[in-house]
C-alpha cells in the first residue's frame, strides 16, 4: 500500500486515466503519448497509466499499448475526486457513436489497434500532470467525450520539455486543485496505492 502522492514524490509523473482497458480509443491514445517516451525518460518524467478495473489489462499490457506502469483504481475514488465523469444508459450510446469517436477508432484501425466492449463502458477518463514533490499541478485534463484526449503538444508544453507554459497557461499548485484518494494497485508488482486525506491538500 503506497500513497498516490509517492507517485510524484521524486519525479514529475504523468498519470493517464483510462476508460476502460479493452476501449480503442483508448489504447491508441496510450499509443499516442508513448511517442514522447524517450523525451520523458531523458527528463526523469515517468508515465503511468490507470485504469477504473481489472478487465483486459492482460491483454492491454500484452498489446504494449502503454510504455510505462499500470496501476488500477479499484474503488474509482481517483477518478471520482478529479471529476471524470460517468455516463448512463442514455447518454453512453450517442456519446459513443460520436464523430470524433469514429474519426479516432478509423485513425487506429488504421494503425492495427483494436478494441472490445468488455468492462465498464460508462466511465470517462483524462489526464492529470504533477510535478516532482507535488509543487504543481501541471495539467489537470478531463474528458467530456470519450474521444477528448490530451495531445503531444499540450503535454510538452505543459511538461516544458520543448516550449514554456504560455500566458493564460500557468500552472496551479497543488493546494489548489483536488487531491485524487483511494486505493491503486500496482498491476506488476500487485501493490496498492493509497492517496493522501484529506480530499483537498492545504499548504
Amino acid at each position: 500500500m503506497v500513497e498516490v502522492g509517492s507517485l510524484w514524490r521524486e519525479q514529475t509523473v504523468i498519470l493517464f486515466f483510462l476508460r476502460r482497458f479493452g476501449c480503442q480509443v483508448c489504447r491508441w491514445m496510450a499509443a499516442e503519448v508513448s511517442k514522447l517516451e524517450k523525451d520523458l525518460k531523458a527528463n526523469g518524467i515517468a508515465l503511468i497509466g490507470i485504469g477504473p478495473e481489472e478487465t483486459g489489462v492482460k491483454e492491454f499490457k500484452d498489446g504494449g499499448f502503454l510504455k510505462g506502469d499500470i496501476y488500477i483504481d479499484e474503488k474509482k475514488q481517483c477518478y471520482k475526486d478529479l471529476g471524470f465523469k460517468r455516463y448512463n444508459a442514455m447518454n453512453v450510446v450517442p456519446a459513443a457513436m460520436g464523430k470524433k469517436v469514429r474519426e479516432i477508432a478509423s485513425k487506429a484501425s488504421a494503425e492495427g489497434i483494436q478494441g472490445n466492449f468488455s468492462g465498464d463502458l460508462l466511465q470517462s477518463g483524462g489526464m492529470l500532470i504533477v510535478a516532482k514533490g507535488g509543487e504543481k499541478v501541471l495539467l489537470h485534463f478531463v474528458q467530456k467525450t470519450p474521444a477528448d484526449n490530451a495531445s503531444l503538444e499540450d503535454i510538452t508544453k505543459a511538461l516544458g520539455i520543448s516550449s514554456s507554459v504560455q500566458a493564460g497557461e500557468k500552472p496551479q499548485h497543488i493546494s489548489e486543485q483536488i487531491a485524487p484518494m483511494g486505493l491503486l494497485r500496482k498491476e506488476r508488482a500487485q501493490q496498492t496505492v493509497k492517496s493522501p486525506n484529506p480530499s483537498v491538500v492545504t499548504e
